[in-house]
């Protein structure tokens, strides 16, 4: 954890982490509008493995990839994964150190709370475990091993919670910086 709050109190300006969020969003934008529009386009209406966060099975996984066919299954791999490879780096280097900017804000770095700043750490690696699954199977299939596809269910659910704790932690701490800013702008305003 040391070594995570170094990393952090080098890091922490606000330039930078502007820089990465807007980097992040730019590659996140990129897959949304591009990478995924493209290989959906073969799924026939089915969503993408890492477009599940509840989550999937051995069922699923087959009917996708058999609807998405050969070239999909190509387009799934070739273009959309390696997109998908880069992503998780951005996501969690990025919201930890928003997260971290935020709590220093509010004076909480050197607390508990910086244990937060893992959140999109463990989401980023867990992405990456979805990912490297998801290239297994597509490089294997039609022979999909239960093992496999639930294991990367798992990483994916791992993701999805991972992720979804930290935009509510997010909020959560916006919302404090919100009433701590018109606080001490009330303060400055009346002085006693």
């Amino acid at each position: 954890m040391k070594k995570l709050i170094n990393f952090i109190e080098k890091n922490l300006t606000g330039k930078k982490v502007f820089v990465l969020f807007i980097l992040t969003n730019l590659i996140y934008v990129f897959m949304l509008t591009i990478t995924i529009p493209k290989t959906m386009k073969f799924s026939k209406g089915m969503k993408l493995l890492d477009m599940m966060p509840t989550g999937y099975d051995l069922n699923y996984v087959s009917e996708l990839f058999s609807s998405l066919g050969e070239i999909g299954r190509d387009i799934y791999l070739t273009n959309q994964i390696p997109v998908d490879m880069i992503y998780p780096l951005f996501f969690a280097l990025t919201y930890s150190l928003l997260l971290a900017y935020f709590l220093n804000k509010l004076d909480k770095l050197h607390s508990p709370f910086t244990y937060l700043c893992l959140l999109p750490i463990i989401a980023g690696m867990a992405d990456y475990m979805e990912n490297f699954g998801i290239v297994i199977m597509l490089k294997n299939y039609p022979d999909l091993k239960e093992v496999i596809v639930n294991t990367t269910n798992t990483f994916s659910i791992i993701k999805s919670t991972a992720t979804s704790v930290f935009f509510i932690v997010l909020m959560v701490l916006l919302i404090l910086l919100i009433i701590k800013s018109l606080k001490d702008k009330k303060a400055n305003h009346n002085p006693i």
